[in-house]
């Protein structure tokens, strides 16, 4: 009876979700263990997959996983590798 509790529940992971919004007809999906990456031009494409490549290796150093940092922890991390929060951006306007 427990095994039938428990089909279909997953851990709850934590994960970066990165939309390209501009497009030049290609359809564009990368994944990893922890993200997924989909559309955008090959430009924004590339960026993004950077960015969450230096994200993965900040938390690695740290000896962390998304799972295990702070919401304030990951801006900091987010915001070294370029990315800026629109929380922030819209303080700054």
């Amino acid at each position: 009876m427990g095994d039938s509790q428990n089909k279909g529940q997953r851990a709850s992971r934590k994960m970066l979700l990165g939309i390209g919004l501009d497009s030049d007809g290609h359809k564009r999906i990368t994944t990893g263990e922890n993200f997924k990456l989909i559309g955008g031009t090959q430009e924004t494409h590339e960026e993004m997959t950077e960015k969450t490549i230096k994200i993965n290796e900040k938390l690695s150093r740290k000896g962390k996983s998304l799972d295990d940092v702070s919401r304030e922890e990951f801006e900091d991390i987010a915001h070294s590798v370029g990315l800026i929060s629109f929380k922030k951006k819209k303080e700054t306007e």
